[in-house]
């Protein structure tokens, strides 16, 4: 008759990491029966026991024991060579299916999808989804990017960069644009409430009353916005609205005016407005490069929290619904903290540029 297996000895350090190990919700199911094993094989319990309380074979009780005993907690988590789940997909088709995803096209389409590529290859769409995900390969997204070819590209980002981490004194800094032609949208039918189960609905066509142009400058430190909505967006209207600034913003600041490199901005008549009045101070973004402008972020605001979804039955319902949020915005304003420094964007520009001329 075989002898009785004695108690697996443990220490109190080990059976306390095991204990936790037993009670987790996080840990893998494996390493969870495992610990659960050792705690009761240190409690005296036979191999055949531990195995019929836990639903695994007596084999595997075993196993643990001899290999704690050996190493400890040591590679407790880890499954030795040879053991464990064995690769079902051949490695020479893993690398065909990434070789495709990298350096090919299907014919006559723009990107693979799982189910062109299974049947390409001559797998699952579930096999091509896993290799996929291993490797972190992602062919249904795209994302834009563009490299400003701008020769005055440095300079200009230093200056701008250095105004948002480093103000200076007695000044303001505004970041302005213009969010030309703001369509007045109607829906043809009466949009739908949501209900449970179900959001709001509107009809996917529209009918257009007219736009407007958005004028507006964003104080980078406080959040604020200086708006005006004028019916075009020429030269005209944006001297109209520089002389909205100087009379909104205290006599004793500078103006430090960010803006980008629309010809509006550096027509005749503005520059001899601005020599006159030299408080002000225009600082050009490099062209390609609107993401400088601190306004774009809240233009985009405004799109998704009061235009998108809005109905506008004329150009003056849709000015009312723009000021309303103007001004919903302003009574609780929050600073636009810029972080990066003109160091790392050059650095990640030259990147970009290393990369494009690769694939030149």
């Amino acid at each position: 008759m075989r002898a009785p297996v004695p108690a697996l000895p443990m220490t109190d350090g080990q059976r306390e990491i095991l204990e936790a190990l037993s009670r987790a919700q996080a840990t893998p199911h494996r390493e969870v029966v495992r610990a659960k094993a050792l705690l009761m094989a240190a409690d005296g319990l036979a191999n055949t026991a531990v195995a019929q309380a836990l639903s695994i074979s007596p084999s595997s009780v075993a196993n643990w024991r001899a290999r704690f005993l050996t190493d400890g907690l040591g590679k407790f988590a880890k499954v030795r060579e040879g053991r464990g789940r064995k690769p079902v997909i051949p490695q020479e088709k893993i690398d065909e299916i990434v070789d495709l995803t990298m350096n090919y096209r299907p014919e006559g389409q723009t990107h693979w999808s799982c189910r062109t590529m299974a049947d390409h290859a001559g797998v699952s769409p579930a096999t091509v989804q896993r290799v996929w995900s291993a490797r972190g390969l992602k062919p249904h997204l795209l994302h834009a990017f563009k490299l400003s070819n701008d020769p005055q590209f440095e300079d200009k980002l230093v200056e701008v960069v250095g105004l948002y981490l480093d103000p200076p004194e007695n000044a303001i800094v505004l970041c302005a644009d213009e969010k030309s032609s703001v369509q007045a949208l109607d829906r043809t039918q009466a949009s739908l409430p949501m209900t449970k189960g179900r959001g709001e609905t509107m009809t996917h066509d529209y009918k257009r009353h007219g736009t407007t142009t958005l004028f507006a400058a964003l104080d980078a430190a406080t959040g604020k916005v200086i708006g005006q909505c004028l019916p075009k967006h020429r030269h005209q209207e944006f001297l109209k609205f520089l002389r909205t600034i100087d009379r909104e913003v205290p006599d004793h600041l500078q103006i430090h005016l960010i803006v980008d490199n629309y010809a509006t901005h550096k027509h005749a008549n503005v520059r001899a407005w601005l020599d006159k009045h030299p408080r002000f101070h225009l600082h050009f973004t490099p062209t390609s490069s609107s993401w400088l402008n601190l306004v774009e972020r809240w233009f985009r605001e405004l799109t998704d929290k009061a235009l998108r979804r809005g109905v506008f039955h004329s150009v003056p319902d849709l000015i009312d619904s723009i000021e309303e949020y103007l001004d919903s915005h302003n009574d609780n304003p929050r600073p636009y903290v810029w972080t990066a420094t003109a160091e790392s964007i050059l650095e990640k520009v030259a990147r970009g540029r290393v990369a494009l001329a690769k694939v030149k």
